[in-house]
Formats: C-alpha cells, structure tokens, sequence
C-alpha cells in the first residue's frame, strides 16, 4: 500500500487513533496534514514523526464542529499540498452519563463534534475532490458504538450512529465522481481518550475481560485506515471495516460469565 506522493488531511490527529493514521500513512508515503484543536504540543510531535519519515506535514488547529473553520482547514491544506487526495474523518468527543441524568452542554457537544463535525470534514473534503476531479478516498472513523445500545452514552451512540448513514449515503452520491467513502470501526482501543472514563486499573481490568484479553492499538487502526484509503481497496466503497477484537459478536457480549 503506497500512498507515495498522496496529501491527506486527519482530523484530530494530535493523539490516539488520529496518530496513529497520521504515521502509518507518512511511513507508506503521503504528506499529512495534522489537524487538532488542543494538545498543540502533541501535534508538534506527530508532525516532526512525519517529517523524519520523509514526508511533509501541516499542523491545522480548528474545532471540526466550526464549519466555516473545516472549510477554511481544507483550503489550507490545498494550499499547502496542492491538492488533497484521501481524508480521514476521526476527531470526536464524548461525555458518559445516563441520558436521565446528562448535562446538555456536554450532550450537544458530543453531537456537534462526533456528528456534525464528521460531516462538515466530509463534505468540504469531497467538494475539493470533485473540483479537482481525480477522485479520492475518504474513511470515517466512527464505532461500534453505532450499533450497539451502550448504557451512558447515548449522545456518542446517536453521533456514531448517524455518522455510518452519512457515510454511506456519500459513498453512493460520491460514487460517479470515484471517491470511495468508508467506514472504520474501532472497538476498545488503548488511546488517552480513555483516560477521561477510567482508571489505568479499570483499564487493565477491563482490557483482561475482552475476548482476545487486550485492547487494541493505534498502530493496528492505523493500519486498517490505510487499507481503505489505499489502491488495495479499489473496488471497496460505502462498505465498514471491523476491528474491534470481537467486542460486537454476539457470541461474545451475550454469553454468560466465563462460558467460552
């Protein structure tokens, strides 16, 4: 998978899953363009990885659920590159309580991140695409989140949710102009996001219980991301890529206690 002479644009790439895409994409070969709205320092860091990898990197620092801030995000990056060629969709926020007990604030900015900003990258990137008329490759990182009913955290839940449907509906409405939209579903992932819900001992508990007994890496995301952005997944569009270690199988979130 080559993406040798490729610009793509990650938001929320400072950390986590975003990282993670941002470096496994530089090492195959694109220019990265590192978008983040805090953690300025971290995404100093990203972006001198890239570079030492040969390739260029351009820190963006915007809050995807500003509109007119993606738009503007996308036209620096066109700036910057020339053109942009793949878009990774990946900054998102979540607040955990009981939809009975939730604060709204916090509720509506897990939907104006998690979903809103999700489409407002979405479309900025492929209005650029169309214009330049070479096709390109989007990926959406959303969750299984989207499908299963997770207790305490219905606003991220409703965002994932709604994210998959856009994502498809793009990869359809986008498919004459050969950009491919997929999806990315992570499932518990080792990422200092977690940090905002659990204890590093509830995580190594939690992580103990999971059927392959550990949590995921941004390294192995990362790899999947390049995968559906890359010539490899040429005929693959509006499909959903799992790897989440078995987390959504019945098989295994239905079974009872110890029973394998």
């Amino acid at each position: 998978m080559s993406f040798e002479g490729r610009n793509v644009l990650i938001t929320g790439a400072s950390r986590g899953i975003g990282r993670g895409a941002a470096i496994e994409l530089a090492r195959r070969g694109a220019n990265v363009a590192i978008n983040f709205r805090s953690h300025p320092d971290e995404a100093a860091e990203v972006a001198r990885e890239v570079e030492d990898l040969g390739r260029k990197a351009l820190l963006v620092q915007a809050d995807v659920s500003d509109q007119a801030a993606v738009e503007e995000m996308v036209a620096k990056t066109v700036t910057e590159f020339g053109r942009l060629d793949m878009f990774v969709s990946n900054a998102a926020y979540s607040d955990r309580e009981l939809m009975i007990d939730a604060d709204m604030d916090g509720f509506r900015r897990t939907i104006d991140v998690s979903m809103w900003g999700a489409f407002y990258g979405v479309r900025a990137a492929a209005q650029q695409m169309v214009q330049q008329g070479k096709g390109g490759a989007i990926t959406v990182v959303s969750s299984p989140h989207a499908v299963l009913a997770i207790p305490t955290s219905m606003a991220y839940n409703m965002a994932k949710a709604a994210i998959d449907h856009m994502a498809r509906t793009a990869a359809i409405e986008l498919a004459s102009h050969r950009i491919r939209v997929n999806i990315v579903h992570p499932g518990w992932i080792d990422t200092p996001g977690e940090r905002k819900f659990f204890s590093e001992e509830q995580i190594q508990q939690g992580a103990g219980n999971l059927p392959f007994g550990r949590l995921g890496t941004t390294e192995e995301i990362g790899k999947g991301i390049a995968y559906t952005l890359s010539d490899d997944a040429a005929y693959m569009t509006g499909s959903t890529l799992t790897l989440d270690g078995a987390v959504s199988l019945p098989w295994w979130s239905n079974r009872a206690d110890g029973e394998m």
